[in-house]
């Protein structure tokens, strides 16, 4: 008798459980979270990727096995591959799934299957995301809530970047409902249009990620797209948009979700008011609904954590249990992260590491760390991410370090352009027009360099901050261990 071929169900939220999943890029930092949201969905999932590291033994601990270096070939008996952003369609793991009729999906469209599985709260916004994702799972971790998350950055009071969470919601006004899933949800490549929340934040909407979108228009009108994803308000949809900076107007115009807004505007549904002496209130009406002080600096902050606090509200968590959260909330790795000490001849200075990569976000945080910090001179060592970024931006970019006293540019650092954008734009460039604004700058050849000079001019009462998307922690990493950094370029 011949043997009928074993059809595997299309690999949607229903069939999860005992699906063969490869991932490629598995110990990236979206990629690894996912790894171990679906595993404990039920699907059997291994990977690969080019370097290996803590996160592939944390994998690894979860029964997720990775191959380490070039790609061994894709295994037989996969039902499906999922395959990092970073992974270019010529990947050979991928010319192989295509070439043998395996699924291929992207981290995205995964995300969106385990949003069906949970109840889905999408962070959503140009900036503020990864933070704003973990101040509400904080939140409703401290409120008994048991949430899942996944976001872009590691935090180490939620012990990393993921978690699974509970499959079903046991208190709160949600009580009943598949276990909360809250994830960080990027604009890039339209990825966020594969989600399904129920619920969603929107943080503010900028130009950005200008290699895939034409213009800021094409930017709101993707955010409209995201939020008419969201179910009626009737079936429980609720969107809490930003009142001012987020094109609320469009964004919202014709979806059937419940709406709110937060800001600091009088007409916002939840206004924050801010203290001189970090006190933060939440307003809804004349009704004081949240008040904490947040340990991160900055009014950027205290917004993201206005909106986590509401949202967690939303969601069936207690005031007290959020104001103690948002009090004692210890932050997140590359955001306004203190590294530690260079040790010079005059004595320390501070080393702080931020992911800033967007004029919006250089601003702010350059900002925060001046009022927050009282340093003599703050020395800022950014990186541009993308010459595309950077050409697009140029001029948005040469007025966000008003308040840098030096600014160092190492090379921008080369990703996902196309190889020609290379001779449109340099950090020279950039610190021509840096230094038209009066801000004192110099650019350099290599990280090595970067390093030298600061040890130069460093002097005491100083702060030193590195930002940018690309490794130039490094060099903030070097300068406190007492070396040279000269790799990462």
């Amino acid at each position: 008798m011949r043997r009928m071929p074993h059809i595997q169900p299309p690999f949607e939220a229903a069939n999860l459980r005992g699906a063969r999943v490869w991932m490629v890029g598995a110990c990236g930092t979206g990629m690894s979270g996912l790894a171990l949201l679906l595993q404990a969905s039920g699907a059997i999932v291994r990977g690969e990727d080019s370097e290996g590291g803590a996160v592939k033994e944390t994998l690894e601990s979860h029964g997720v096995t990775v191959a380490v270096g070039s790609p061994h070939g894709l295994p037989e008996n996969i039902d499906v591959v999922v395959a990092t952003a970073a992974a270019p369609a010529t990947h050979a793991t991928l010319a192989a799934a295509r070439a043998r009729g395996v699924a291929v999906r992207t981290y995205a469209q995964t995300l969106g299957l385990l949003h069906a599985t949970r109840t889905g709260v999408s962070i959503a916004g140009t900036h503020g995301k990864s933070t704003t994702t973990c101040l509400l799972t904080w939140c409703l971790m401290r409120a008994g809530l048991d949430p899942g998350f996944i976001a872009g950055a590691t935090c180490a009071a939620l012990g990393g970047n993921a978690r699974v969470g509970s499959a079903n919601i046991v208190t709160g006004s949600l009580a009943g409902r598949p276990g909360l899933l809250v994830t960080e949800s990027c604009e890039f490549d339209r990825s966020f249009h594969a989600l399904n929340p129920l619920t969603a934040i929107v943080n503010n909407v900028e130009a950005e990620h200008l290699d895939c979108y034409e213009n800021l228009q094409a930017v709101v009108e993707s955010f409209a797209i995201f939020a008419r994803r969201l179910p009626s308000a009737r079936d429980g949809g609720y969107l809490l948009i930003a009142h001012e900076g987020a094109h609320r107007e469009v964004i919202t115009k014709g979806i059937t979700a419940h709406i709110e807004t937060f800001g600091l505007h009088t007409k916002a549904t939840h206004r924050m008011e801010r203290a001189a002496d970090g006190l933060v209130r939440v307003l809804c009406g004349t009704t004081e609904t949240l008040r904490f002080r947040l340990r991160m600096c900055g009014e950027h902050n205290a917004l993201n954590a206005t909106a986590a606090g509401v949202m967690a509200l939303h969601v069936g968590a207690s005031r007290e249990a959020i104001e103690a959260a948002l009090s004692d909330f210890s932050g997140l790795d590359r955001r306004q992260q203190l590294l530690g000490f260079a040790r010079l001849a005059f004595g320390d200075v501070r080393v702080f590491d931020d992911y800033a990569h967007h004029p919006t976000e250089i601003r702010a945080t350059l900002k925060a760390l001046r009022d927050a910090t009282a340093a003599r001179r703050l020395l800022c060592v950014f990186q541009p991410h993308q010459h595309s970024r950077t050409r697009a931006l140029l001029q948005d970019f040469a007025h966000a370090f008003s308040d840098a006293d030096l600014v160092l540019l190492p090379p921008i650092h080369f990703v996902r352009d196309h190889e020609s954008e290379r001779a449109l734009v340099s950090s020279a460039m950039l610190a021509e027009r840096i230094a038209a604004t009066g801000i004192s700058v110099e650019a350099f050849a290599n990280f090595q360099q970067v390093n030298e000079r600061l040890l130069e001019c460093v002097q005491a009462g100083d702060v030193v901050v590195t930002m940018g998307a690309g490794p130039v922690w490094k060099i903030a990493r070097t300068m406190i261990d007492g070396g040279i950094a000269t790799q990462g370029v």
